[in-house]
């Protein structure tokens, strides 16, 4: 029976889900995308070529390999293209993509009401990437969306639009915005529906056809389960939840499908916009590391915030995820930094934590409790096993998994795909 493997975040996100994806799928036959939109972008390095990739899913360099992109995705159709576009300028065609037809469709005024929604809370903006990525989820959660199937259908299409601008017109023009034309947009949005037309069909049964034939599959998420609608640091989170519990639902299969759960983490800690971040620190070490691993958002280009590593966030995304496996990244980046820290516990004012607190004001005020390590100063770059790594750095992955109660699957030391160590073999 072929193993159905989801990699998550196990942090804020930017861990480096594309990359771990894209290695594991070279021994893929299906790979998805399971929830998000193009708030989110995965980086893969290979042959000296860099690719970003923000809504498609990353098998496409494996020309057999079936790329889906589920139900639980929202898609901006123009972007969907776009990135269709610039791949196939680069030489990136051939491959296999299949869209839900019930994916819900990012239209232009929720990248309106994005920017509203943002700049009228002020001080207290959660820092989106103006996608309009919430807005469309909100209209999914309030039964007002458009979904993929419905741009196939010129009579649903025009059901759904009318339903959707008799909510969503009022509430521009509320705020001195212009109101949009219900014909203009259905007649481009049909257009857009022709031009989806044929990759479009039902993922899910699509996706259980694989199940039963053994198919090996590999799910990939976006942001990470720090970010989770439910489960992370509410409400400085994403529109969704990207942990592995997440998976079956937006891809219309059984929880018991699911084999491995790969949580990926970075060998230190980054987030983007605002939030609480207990190991954040900003000295001449911190942007060492952010210049060491480019740590500039690949869809905003924003500068991450830079962190230690945290082990109690690690714990909360294995108990809440079901993570088996860790995968650690960007190992290289942290050479030459004298010592390096590991978060193990928090101090809420005076009390000692051992898990994320659901409050997010308690949070803000937790205080990291560390315990330091001796680094390295030998490069990593050239590194192809577990064994040639200097002591120093197995040392401290050694007591990541002592703290977590994971064991290390994989580790990086550069961007190529030559540069990922598996300890663990996945699809044998």
């Amino acid at each position: 029976m072929g193993k159905r493997i989801v990699v998550v975040g196990t942090q804020w996100g930017d861990e480096g889900k594309g990359k771990i994806t894209d290695y594991l799928a070279a021994g893929a036959d299906v790979v998805v995308r399971s929830q998000g939109g193009n708030n989110a972008g995965h980086t893969i390095h290979f042959n000296h070529q860099k690719f970003a990739l923000h809504f498609i899913p990353s098998g496409v360099f494996f020309p057999k390999t079936k790329n889906v992109m589920a139900n639980g995705m929202v898609i901006e159709p123009n972007a969907f293209f776009q990135e269709l576009d610039d791949l196939a300028a680069r030489g990136v065609t051939g491959f296999r993509l299949f869209v839900s037809d019930r994916a819900h469709v990012i239209m232009p005024y929720h990248l309106d009401l994005d920017v509203l929604w943002e700049t009228f809370k002020g001080p207290l903006a959660v820092g989106t990437t103006k996608k309009g990525i919430g807005p469309c989820y909100a209209d999914k959660a309030s039964r007002n969306g458009i979904r993929v199937g419905d741009l196939l259908d010129p009579e649903a299409l025009a059901l759904r639009l009318r339903a959707s601008l008799s909510v969503t017109n009022p509430t521009l023009m509320s705020f001195g915005r212009e109101p949009y034309d219900f014909d203009v947009l259905y007649q481009k949005y049909r257009a857009l529906g022709d031009r989806l037309r044929p990759f479009v069909t039902d993922t899910s049964v699509l996706l259980n056809d694989e199940i039963d034939k053994g198919s090996r599959i590999l799910f990939e998420g976006a942001q990470g389960i720090m970010l989770c609608l439910d489960h992370g640091t509410y409400p400085y989170v994403t529109s969704s939840s990207p942990t592995a519990a997440s998976v079956p639902v937006n891809c219309g299969i059984s929880p018991m499908a699911i084999t491995d759960v790969v949580g990926v983490t970075k060998a230190y800690s980054t987030r983007v916009g605002g939030g609480a971040f207990p190991t954040e620190f900003e000295d001449a070490i911190a942007q060492g590391i952010r210049e060491r691993g480019h740590e500039y958002g690949t869809t905003t280009g924003r500068p991450r915030r830079i962190g230690w590593i945290d082990a109690v966030v690690l714990r909360h995304s294995r108990r809440v995820s079901g993570v088996t496996d860790l995968a650690i990244m960007l190992l290289d980046v942290l050479t030459g930094v004298p010592e390096l820290k590991i978060c193990i516990a928090y101090d809420l004012d005076g009390t000692l934590l051992k898990e994320v607190p659901g409050n997010y004001l308690h949070f803000s005020r937790c205080r990291p409790v560390y315990i330091t390590l001796p680094g390295w100063s030998e490069d990593l770059t050239g590194i192809r096993s577990w064994h040639e790594l200097p002591p120093n750095a197995k040392r401290y992955l050694e007591t990541i998994e002592q703290q977590t109660g994971l064991k290390i699957a994989i580790f990086s030391v550069g961007p190529d795909r030559s540069q990922t160590i598996d300890i663990k073999q996945f699809f044998e």
